[in-house]
């Protein structure tokens, strides 16, 4: 073993001395300390030692002055000799008696080489011989650092060992913690989901009994309801019974009234055949008195009948009006309804009905607003149809108002009147089918107001009219503060009355019947051909009635139309200029270029409702046609 430096914690007590070295002692302090230690060493030791260091300790108190701590050289041989000396002469006691120095503070480097330790500096130099106490000190010293390394490497290996069971323990209560805490948030999880589930079914169990609450309001509501719905209707019932009750007895009473005024009529006729035979009687006499007379003065013209008195004979009689059997009889029929509404009306007291007048300003005022729009038509003949409809107002004088505010559109007619007279051919339909009654009265009213559209004509005569004013007025002429209007002005009016009729004839509406429709139409204008004379008058109906609805009457009759066209053109219009009057140039030539240019084959303007609606679905019929007869250019219906 080489020279170990070392720099030891001596122990604090040997054999009963005390000892605390200063690392800070100097080395002559340390030298007097060990001379003491030895002295009583050797006071205190039961056998003499056998020899007694003769050299001193005192040393340069320069030589290592400047080291701190206590330092000890000693080599292996010395340790050996040491050892056996000391056996040999301190004997058994002394080495049995030896303790080790309990060194606290030694630090003990593992490398032999090492320079960094504790400041243990290893020499390989000898020393000089020293005593027995050096010696001995010098083996305790030796064996106290190996028992302090060997304590230190249990210690570091059992502090070594305790940190990795303190590791283990760390990471056991790390697992264990985390396990905690995920058992903890698991809880905290569960405990959650089972507090939102209780809050889910708290929250349904509320919306549950809101749910009852309102249905139970709600049931509670619709009994209410149904409740006020069967006093209304028990009401209604009630106030039905009545009305139905006042209806009757009107019903009875307006028969009544219509048995005494069918009997007035039947006696009045029975007075105008009495009257107008014995009115026929004296101008027969009068009329051979007279011829008696020529002949007595002028013998060689016995035998010549005057052609006036013939005619005079026929005017006379009353034979006045040309128009053909049907059509008379067809004026007559309505005519008759026309009147017995008229008399069953003026019996109501229909003037001084204020809700009769009321209803009329309604019915005006929606008459006066249609316009050629799909939804316009179909809410104004709901809305008229329900006011004709209400038992508030008796019906019929309902219909009478609603036939006189139409046919009065006509009178002064505007631009508005042109381009909405389809729509208000459209209303008539519609509400005439839901109204059978008002078509009869409508046609009437218009007849009453417009011969033409019968179609019939009166002819002029001074037996049966006294001044040309009170023929004007049978035509049609109205009279204004005492005088008859222009002949431009009825001219006009005329032409819009047979725009309304020829617009009404043509309209067809799907799901409604026209109870006068195309039919009426054909059997006008063949009537009209037939029996009327070409003048401005006839002239005028024609153009107006061709122009509205000849389209529709081409679509249906197709050739048969052109047919009639062709007589038109041929006769009809040959006749008028046959008569050379300047005023008739213009409806000559209106009527002309409608026919010439096939205008009856383009949809007139307003035919078809605004918003692509049409409101004529007209089917061609070319296979089927009316059974309509000519021969001579005359057409029979």
């Amino acid at each position: 073993m080489g020279a170990v430096k070392l720099q030891l914690p001596l122990p604090k007590n040997v054999d009963g001395v005390t000892l605390d070295p200063n690392p800070d002692w100097s080395f002559d302090a340390l030298l007097v300390e060990l001379n003491s230690i030895e002295k009583k060493l050797n006071g205190s030791s039961k056998f003499p030692l056998p020899f007694i260091k003769a050299e001193s300790r005192e040393l340069s108190a320069s030589k290592n002055n400047s080291q701190r701590g206590f330092i000890m050289q000693v080599s292996d041989d010395d340790v050996v000799d040491v050892e056996r000396d000391t056996k040999d002469e301190v004997g058994d006691h002394f080495v049995k008696g030896r303790k080790r120095f309990a060194c606290d503070e030694i630090y003990l480097s593992d490398s032999d080489h090492s320079e960094e330790g504790l400041g243990i500096e290893l020499q390989h130099d000898l020393m000089d011989k020293v005593g027995l106490v050096e010696s001995a000190l010098s083996e305790l010293a030796h064996e106290h650092q190996l028992t302090i390394a060997e304590e230190m490497r249990d210690q570091l290996s059992a502090l070594e060992a305790e940190v990795m069971d303190e590791n283990e323990k760390l990471a056991s209560t790390l697992e264990r913690v985390e396990r905690n805490t995920e058992a903890q948030r698991e809880m905290s999880r569960k405990f959650d989901m089972q507090y939102q589930r209780k809050i889910a079914e708290a929250l349904d169990d509320h919306l549950t009994a809101v749910q009852r609450d309102h249905e139970h309001r709600s049931q509670i509501e619709e009994r209410r309801i149904r409740d006020d719905a069967a006093r209304e209707e028990a009401k209604r019932k009630e106030k039905a019974l009545q009305e139905e009750k006042a209806r009757q007895e009107m019903i009875r009473a307006e028969a009544k009234v219509q048995a005494r005024l069918e009997a007035e009529r039947v006696e009045k006729e029975k007075a105008a055949a009495l009257e107008a035979e014995r009115k026929a009687a004296k101008e027969a006499a009068a009329a051979a008195e007279k011829a008696s007379e020529s002949l007595m003065n002028a013998p060689s013209e016995a035998n010549k009948v005057p052609k006036d008195v013939t005619s005079h004979k026929h005017s006379a009689a009353g034979n006045t009006i040309r128009a053909s059997e049907n059509a008379q009889k067809l004026e007559e029929k309505r005519l008759m309804i026309y009147n017995e509404i008229a008399s069953q009306n003026e019996a109501l007291g229909s003037g001084s009905n204020k809700a009769c007048r009321k209803y009329e300003m309604e019915i005006a005022r929606r008459i006066r607003t249609i316009t050629g729009t799909k939804e316009n038509v179909r809410v104004k003949a709901d809305e008229l149809i329900k006011l004709i409809s209400d038992s508030t107002c008796p019906q019929s004088i309902s219909i009478a108002m609603f036939a006189q505010k139409v046919v009065s559109l006509c009178v002064n007619p505007t631009g508005s009147f042109n381009s909405a007279v389809y729509a208000y051919g459209r209303v008539i339909v519609l509400v005439t089918s839901k109204v059978p009654l008002a078509m009869d009265i409508l046609i009437g009213e218009l007849n009453k107001v417009c011969i033409y559209a019968v179609p019939k004509y009166i002819i002029y005569s001074e037996a049966a009219f006294q001044t040309k004013e009170a023929y004007y007025k049978a035509i049609g002429y109205t009279e204004e503060d005492g005088k008859i209007e222009s002949t431009d002005s009825y001219v006009d009016r005329l032409s819009a009355y047979m725009k309304l009729y020829g617009a009404l004839v043509q309209t067809e509406v799907e799901g409604c019947q026209n109870l006068h429709g195309l039919r009426e139409g054909w059997a006008w204008i063949a009537r009209f051909l037939n029996v009327l004379p070409a003048n401005l008058y006839t002239a005028a109906a024609l153009q107006a009635f061709l122009e509205m609805a000849g389209f529709a009457l081409h679509k249906r009759y197709k050739t048969q139309f052109r047919k009639m066209l062709d007589v038109i053109a041929k006769d009809f219009l040959t006749a008028l200029k046959d008569r050379g009057d300047a005023k008739l140039n213009k409806v000559i030539v209106n009527i002309r270029n409608y026919i010439e240019s096939n205008q009856f084959l383009k949809e007139p303007e307003g035919w078809r409702l605004r918003s692509n609606l049409e409101s004529h679905n007209f089917t061609p019929e070319s296979d089927h046609q009316q059974q309509y007869g000519y021969q001579q250019n005359r057409y029979y219906y």
